[in-house]
């Protein structure tokens, strides 16, 4: 199934009316029809086979998509990503267990259709593990049936849920946030409030902030050798291989130790002193600006 096949099920931006009323012409398929181009497609790969199946089914995505409108995203969206779902499902579908393609496609098409939900539904995101995204939707659900919840809401709700009643509280308080834009409209020019563009500042591509911060990292750069450079032989190598060495080339403290004779608490204790003779060094070399005077 390929990226053309899935823009060929896209549904028209224009009239996304027509076309769930044009799915609801294309005929469903009975148990035997559909487990013989199961069959067909898990066996020869036939493409048409697979064509089928996700075309007589395309009624019940935009059937569940429905069911998520109260989001607040475009009907079209929500259909396309499941649609996704179930061309998933159709790929892994194994018509020998003796399901219908319908029940086993259910869990792919909400599957895509609640990550296309979370990654668009704030500017930041209101759910990233596995367990708050289910109480995501548990909740918005429960909340719909409950209406406005209280104390006595929330603790029925975190016990239907079977979760802590601080992640109802906290799951809450992040669905009822608000994303705050960046700057004004024009229409919201007068009367607005103080949005971050007004008082956020980029010097990051001044000339003079540029050559400031190269020239610190320079001093830095150039302490920090001066002051490795006063350490005695084992104390610096330890700093080298514990802290200056690449990725994957770093020495452990038992490896050092090893290497030494001495114990890793001995390689511990040699290392914390060198880190404090660095910092106390790094701290004289480059002592902190004087602030502003007002």
């Amino acid at each position: 199934m390929t990226d053309t096949f899935a823009l060929q099920l896209a549904p028209a931006t224009g009239s996304i009316e027509a076309y769930v009323q044009g799915l609801h012409r294309i005929p469903m398929l009975t148990a035997e029809e559909e487990l013989e181009l199961a069959q067909r497609f898990r066996r020869e790969n036939d493409l048409e086979a697979a064509r089928r199946l996700v075309m007589s089914h395309l009624r019940f995505v935009a059937k569940i998509a429905r069911g998520y409108q109260g989001y607040g995203l475009p009907m079209s969206d929500l259909i396309q990503e499941g649609t996704i779902g179930l061309m998933k499902a159709v790929k892994r579908f194994d018509p020998s267990v003796g399901v219908r393609l319908v029940s086993f496609a259910v869990h792919w098409i909400k599957a895509e259709m609640h990550e296309f939900i979370l990654r668009n539904w704030r500017i930041v995101k209101v759910a990233t593990t596995k367990a708050q995204r289910k109480l995501f939707f548990n909740l918005r659900s429960t909340r719909h049936r409950l209406g406005w919840m209280g104390r006595d809401e929330v603790a029925e709700v975190a016990k239907e849920l079977g979760v802590q009643v601080a992640d109802v509280l906290e799951m809450e308080q992040r669905m009822n946030a608000r994303d705050t834009s960046f700057d004004t409209f024009p229409e919201e020019e007068e009367g607005h409030a103080l949005v971050p563009a007004q008082y956020l500042e980029d010097t990051r591509s001044e000339p003079m902030q540029q050559l400031e911060i190269e020239q610190r990292e320079g001093r830095q750069l150039d302490a920090l050798h001066a002051s490795l450079a006063r350490l005695d032989a084992r104390s610096r190598d330890i700093i080298t291989q514990r802290w200056l060495a690449g990725e994957g080339e770093k020495a452990t403290l038992h490896e050092l130790a090893d290497f030494y004779g001495v114990s890793a608490e001995r390689i511990r204790q040699l290392e914390a002193n060198a880190m404090k003779k660095l910092r106390a060094a790094l701290n004289s070399a480059l002592p902190l600006p004087a602030p502003h005077a007002a």
